[in-house]
């Protein structure tokens, strides 16, 4: 049994083998049950407080369904309001935070019945999502298996695409100096930008259902660490003595582009791009991986990729090769 503490970004210490752990508490309760639970909040990253709202319930419920559950029984909800907004503006950004995370919230079949409120320099939404389960009913963490292949259900570049469209709103130097060097249009800035807070504002739910279905043996979701930091945690979690191969990163379209236009070093290539509300990243086997794809994608209306594989490493490394695959996945019309 793994019993964890949160420490935020889905980043936890283990008390089990002195083992780095993910992203819920996992804790049995006294009538045997399985309780999981988490916490996260969001900083405001869009123009939109309703999808600052939206996208700070997606996020803290993420790191349930990377542990195999579709479901979260009830949702506590963390809200800072900003002081230093005149008090309409408040009234009227708070009220949409809280429109747009109870709306997803609501779309997550969860009620939010709980929380706390305070004022702070910014406004800020979070949560406490929890789940209660039986075992064989969530994927623990650590059993990843040499052989297996890993999926990411969305795409990177969300950390790329808001910077650009600061950027390009407040018509700072860097943006002046990607549009002389024709790096991106200001359409595909805006392309970007929209595909991102579509990204972002997405529940993992149906991503982390399928997983007990198709026999995930090890999961976790990709936001503040990037993919390899995640991928690293992973990897040090696990029972077995393995590591991660990635050979392919799917980007949002034109991310990539800004990277290498050597403006500003993201790390997105490197895997230490932060994501926010990132896709799942799950171990499980190849002809599993293979139909789970294929389903998610008739439930979401999203690919999914197959983007590295497991393999025997006693020093337990995630890396990404060095002719990685880059697939520019482009907004549908």
């Amino acid at each position: 049994m793994l019993s964890t503490c949160n420490l935020g970004d889905g980043q936890n210490v283990g008390t089990t083998n002195g083992k780095i752990a993910l992203d819920c508490s996992v804790r049995h309760t006294r009538q045997g049950h399985v309780c999981i639970s988490t916490t996260d909040f969001f900083f405001p990253l869009v123009d939109s407080p309703y999808l600052q709202g939206r996208i700070g319930a997606a996020n803290v419920l993420s790191d349930l369904y990377a542990e195999g559950v579709g479901d979260c029984d009830f949702m506590l909800m963390l809200l800072a309001a900003c002081r230093d907004m005149a008090e309409d503006d408040r009234s009227v950004c708070t009220r949409e935070m809280v429109r747009g995370f109870n709306d997803a919230c609501l779309e997550a079949g969860t009620t939010v019945t709980g929380g706390q409120t305070v004022l702070n320099p910014w406004p800020v939404i979070g949560g406490v999502a929890t789940t209660i389960c039986s075992e064989g009913e969530y994927v623990k963490s650590n059993g990843a298996m040499v052989g297996d292949v890993v999926v990411l259900t969305k795409p990177l570049g969300t950390q790329v695409a808001v910077n650009v469209h600061e950027w390009r709103v407040r018509q700072t130097p860097k943006w002046a100096e990607l549009t002389k060097r024709s790096v991106v249009s200001e359409e595909e800035a805006e392309n970007m930008m929209h595909d991102a807070v579509c990204s972002m504002s997405r529940l993992n739910k149906d991503g982390g259902s399928l997983m007990v279905k198709h026999h995930a043996h090890a999961g976790t979701d990709v936001t503040g660490f990037g993919i390899l930091g995640h991928a690293q945690n992973l990897m040090d979690n696990q029972a077995a003595e393995v590591g991660m191969e990635i050979h392919t990163l799917p980007c949002i379209a034109n991310t990539v582009k800004v990277e290498q236009s050597g403006v500003l070093d993201f790390r997105l290539v490197k895997g230490y791009s932060a994501e926010t509300s990132g896709g799942l990243m799950i171990c499980m086997p190849e002809e599993d991986a293979v139909a789970y794809c294929r389903e998610l994608e008739g439930l979401d209306g999203e690919p999914s990729w197959i983007i590295g594989r497991v393999i025997a490493d006693a020093g337990r490394k995630a890396h990404i090769t060095a002719n990685v695959k880059i697939v520019e996945v482009e907004s549908k019309p």
